[in-house]
């Protein structure tokens, strides 16, 4: 285990830089990693159980690795076993407060609020951090830990004390996905049925409930925005399976568009798609599924497909089953490559879009309307820059488009992307891309 946590905590630090020489048409099969945003809230809910329970297809990532780190400080045995496959045996884990440098590393550690409480009835949780993408409120989780009887306290951080949770009827304000994690973990152990309305319905909160189910849990409604859920008094060990990440599915499917390539998209999350393939299309992108594989050519230029009777169109996002914001970004650089004019409209948080000045700078038409809309008015030829990465999906946004882009490209910071897409620059190196990671 120590021989794990030093290469673990070597990863953590690292801070690489990559730089891109783009303009080189790409072309094979890629298949996506195990969805970044279902992995998370499924090893914390390991947790809940004095039995081990394992993990399959967990992409091995930087937030996965924080998570884990913090998980292990708790007194969790953490074992991969195999590529992408942990074990969590959480026999050990004892109540006690969360580092506060580790929790501040990752958003994410706000999703070990719901397990510990349920585990414990009582924590107190540092503010968690992640990317500065606006402003993030935890009204919601408060408000779901209320209605389940526990009392909490908001200064600093959260103290929650919540020793004898008890179901009952809950409208979150909101359709958060992280406050909805939280609820639905809390409740799998408080006594009595709990409604769970206006709940997100994502596909990794999905994920979220079937592999609770598989520990014992009784929840039903899975991908609606109504969950019941019955209590049960304690969960098992299982086996699970992470499904395919759908987010990095629709970066695959830009950064085919950008770089004029065709790309296989292996076992691709074909019944997830639905919206994204929508929004893609608005910029003149066709996917054929093929089985379980989508193919992306995109080798002839996109033209931007206007709405009926000549209107502007809009690509905007919105909660599950709408375009996801983790892929506006995307849908930016993308539109910089598409004959025509588009309004991208990120509804969800106010400080997305202020990354598009890094495409200007590389040659992009973007008017930044307002800290939620951008007009990309394109086709635009990129050229190579010095660049940062300030953010996980900008981050890829701004590596798509310096594989794009005439000349070398240097992305600075390029550890933001490592959070969330798994050994990226050599799976992108195999499809011929020329990225060289420099610590």
């Amino acid at each position: 285990m120590g021989i794990q946590r030093g290469a673990n905590q070597r990863y953590l630090e690292a801070m690489p830089t990559f730089i891109v020489s783009g303009g080189h048409e790409l072309s094979g099969s890629i298949r996506p990693a195990g969805n970044k945003n279902a992995a998370l809230p499924v090893l914390a809910a390991t947790l809940m159980s004095s039995q081990p329970v394992t993990i399959g297809n967990v992409p091995r990532i930087r937030d996965v690795a924080t998570l884990l780190e913090i998980m292990e400080s708790l007194g969790a045995s953490v074992t991969w076993t195999g590529p992408g496959t942990v074990e969590i045996d959480a026999a050990n884990v004892r109540a006690g407060n969360l580092d506060p440098e580790l929790s501040k590393r990752i958003r994410a550690s706000i999703l070990l609020a719901g397990p510990l409480l349920a585990r414990f009835g009582s924590l107190s949780l540092p503010p968690p951090g992640g990317d500065v993408i606006g402003r993030r409120r935890l009204d919601t989780h408060v408000l779901a830990f209320r209605a389940l009887g526990a009392e909490v306290r908001t200064a600093a951080g959260l103290d929650i004390d919540g020793r004898s949770l008890v179901g009952g009827d809950m409208f979150l304000d909101e359709p958060s996905v992280t406050a909805t994690e939280n609820a639905i973990m809390a409740a799998t152990q408080a006594r009595g049925e709990t409604l769970i309305r206006n709940a997100a319905a994502e596909p990794h909160v999905q994920d979220l409930c079937r592999c609770l189910n598989r520990m014992g849990a009784r929840i039903a409604g899975i991908g609606t925005s109504t969950l019941t859920i019955e209590g049960v008094s304690s969960l098992g060990g299982a086996e699970f399976e992470i499904g395919a990440d759908h987010i990095e599915t629709g970066s695959f499917i830009g950064l085919a568009a950008v770089t004029r390539s065709r790309l296989v998209i292996e076992d691709a999350p074909i019944r997830h798609l639905d919206s994204i393939l929508i929004g893609f299309r608005r910029l003149g992108i066709d996917c054929t599924v093929d089985g379980p594989d989508l193919i992306v050519d995109g080798r002839r230029e996109p033209v931007i497909q206007m709405d009926a009777f000549g209107h502007l169109p809009k690509v905007d996002d919105g909660p599950w089953p709408a375009f996801p914001a983790d892929l506006t970004s995307i849908a930016v650089v993308a539109a910089t490559q598409a004959r025509g004019t588009v309004l991208v409209h990120e509804k969800m948080f106010e400080s997305r879009m202020f990354f598009t000045d890094k495409l200007v700078s590389m040659g992009a038409r973007i008017i930044l309307c307002d800290p939620h809309r951008v007009v990309v008015v394109g086709p635009s030829p990129l050229r190579g820059a010095r660049v940062e990465s300030p953010d996980i999906r900008a981050g890829m946004a701004m590596l798509i488009a310096a594989l794009g882009a005439r000349g070398t490209s240097m992305i600075r910071n390029a550890g933001q992307i490592e959070r969330g897409y798994e050994s990226i620059d050599r799976r992108l190196a195999k499809l011929g891309a020329r990225i060289e990671r420099r610590d």
